[in-house]
């Protein structure tokens, strides 16, 4: 995992505010004991403790309630630091991942549940239990899904299409239309190249791809490669520069020759969206003009405000990283996931440490989990320069304070109109975040807010009715300046926000034409059908 960054010296606690913690823990710790000795202890509304087996047993639901008792006073004493905010931020990272870690739930010894399984399953759980910590210890990671069911090109990224592109960087996928008629300028979409391209085409039921191509739209989408550590052609030392070169702007190149058009409209998940408005930067710079409208699906633009990642990031750490991997080598995907992973450790770590190996238990077969686990290594000269020019220092949404590809870019030169979404319990782009990226793109912005999570709120199908989204019913006002007066002014509509955004991108697709029957051009060929190779690379 990465490591938290360095907690300076200098921090102080105020002896007033631990004696005041130190005293309201005691009592506390009083009213617990004569509660229990009472037999009157109430459940407790913590999941990890909530099942019959620690409500039922009074010795096991102390051990829960003094759990939690000592965990919120250290909490307490975390918040307490007299620090700089980061410093702050570091240590209550720190003691959270202590806490969570020590919870009861996560011994044999101490939870009742699992020892209930045990003896239900006259010791079979026990077993199952060795074997599946024995198969994750193969595999170097927990096990958060039966994998088993799942095969990529057979249930998941199963939208027909073909490859139509490919270089050491990207395959570049063109869907087939399922309508008779598509509309005129097609749409590029550009995912992260942390992870697999697939998290937008999972399954038919939740496939943001299929979606779009059913609202009419001639779709397209890079596949990053998934580098290994015996590749020889160079990729190893792939750059920033070089993603944006052969990857983002050759895909822009190539859908725009196919589709005959100009312009494109272009869209970036997560990272792929910082790609994307840098790539498109480097273009406008050169005075070219590919891409009449943009989308971004929570990205970072301006990188003042990185939720918890920010723990990770210091000019120590920065350092130590490109001294690693600067000239070369890889981020592997392990390392990545790990650290994602501790982000929300109790539902990412410790549950499934309960479940798999102290219960025994297989866990249940879930998609988005399957392609979780998929995950993808990186370029180390990738890597180190996003690191310090983005998450330390900041300087892409600086005005020409950026030199990519030979050329000094600028966010605000991007003029067409753009799109740009956020996820409300986002932990890694925070959705005041996102919204940051409407005062810094120069194009009439249009800002929607969803329900859920980083990936949870973007993958959320019209046809599931679940969750809700946030929009101003004035669209074409001037968007407030602060995130917060956003919200109070915007209106909550039930369901997702999927269909919003195919009516917006309709306005900027042209008119429609008769579908074509075939993927690519004489000049690109198809090269096989999608998902195609790189995805299939699993990382090692």
């Amino acid at each position: 995992m990465l490591q938290p960054a360095a907690v300076p010296d200098g921090v102080a606690l105020s002896p007033e505010r631990v004696s005041a913690i130190q005293h309201s823990f005691n009592e506390d710790w009083k009213r617990l004991c004569e509660t229990a000795a009472r037999g009157q202890l109430a459940p407790v509304t913590d999941r990890r403790f909530s099942s019959p087996a620690w409500r039922d047993s009074q010795p096991h639901l102390f051990m829960a309630h003094a759990y939690l008792n000592t965990a919120n006073a250290m909490r307490q004493l975390a918040d307490s630091v007299e620090a700089t905010p980061h410093v702050q931020q570091c240590i209550r990272f720190a003691v959270d991942q202590w806490i969570d870690a020590t919870a009861p739930s996560n011994f044999l010894a101490f939870n009742p549940d699992a020892q209930r399984t045990l003896i239900e399953s006259k010791g079979a759980s026990l077993q199952a239990g060795i074997t599946n910590m024995l198969d994750d210890m193969r595999r170097g990671r927990i096990s958060q899904t039966d994998e088993s069911g799942f095969h990529v090109g057979e249930n998941l990224a199963t939208t027909p299409g073909s490859v139509i592109f490919e270089n050491r960087l990207i395959q570049l996928i063109q869907y087939a239309p399922t309508t008779p008629n598509v509309y005129t300028r097609p749409l590029l979409v550009v995912p992260p190249c942390i992870n697999k391209f697939y998290i937008l085409d999972l399954q038919a039921g939740n496939s943001f791809v299929r979606h779009a191509v059913e609202a009419g739209f001639t779709v397209f989408i890079v596949s990053w490669r998934n580098p290994l550590p015996s590749d020889t052609d160079g990729i190893l030392q792939a750059t920033w520069d070089d993603y944006l070169s052969e990857g983002v702007l050759e895909a822009i190149r190539v859908a725009g020759e196919v589709s005959g058009q100009k312009q494109i409209n272009a869209l970036g998940f997560c990272v792929g969206g910082t790609l994307l408005a840098s790539a498109l930067a480097v273009a406008r710079a050169r005075g070219d003009d590919p891409v009449a409208s943009l989308t971004l699906l929570t990205t970072l633009l301006d990188f003042s405000n990185t939720g918890v990642l920010d723990v990770f990031i210091d000019e120590t750490h920065v350092r130590m990283r490109e001294q690693q991997l600067g000239a070369g080598g890889l981020l592997t995907a392990g390392e990545l996931a790990s650290t994602f992973s501790f982000l929300r450790p109790n539902e990412l770590v410790w549950n499934y440490v309960v479940g798999n190996y102290l219960k025994g238990e297989k866990p249940q077969a879930f998609d988005l989990l399957y392609w979780n686990a998929d995950s993808t290594n990186l370029p180390g000269p990738l890597f180190t320069w996003y690191l310090r020019n983005t998450y330390l220092e900041n300087k892409l949404r600086r005005p020409d304070c950026l030199v990519s590809c030979g050329q000094s870019i600028d966010l605000g030169r991007l003029d067409m109109p753009s799109y740009i979404y956020g996820s409300r319990d986002d932990h890694i782009v925070p959705w005041q975040a996102a919204y940051a990226s409407t005062e810094i793109v120069g194009g009439d912005a249009r800002f929607v807010l969803g329900a859920s999570g980083h990936i949870a709120g973007v993958v959320n199908p019209p046809a599931k009715k679940k969750r809700s989204h946030w929009l101003l019913d004035t669209p074409d006002a001037a968007l407030p300046e602060s995130a917060d007066d956003w919200l109070a002014s915007a209106t909550e509509y039930p369901g997702s926000w999927w269909d919003d955004w195919t009516t917006w991108l309709a306005s900027h697709a042209g008119r429609k034409k008769k579908a074509s029957a075939t993927q690519g051009s004489t000049a690109y060929p198809v090269i096989e059908p999608a998902p195609g190779r790189y995805v299939q690379v699993r990382a090692i």
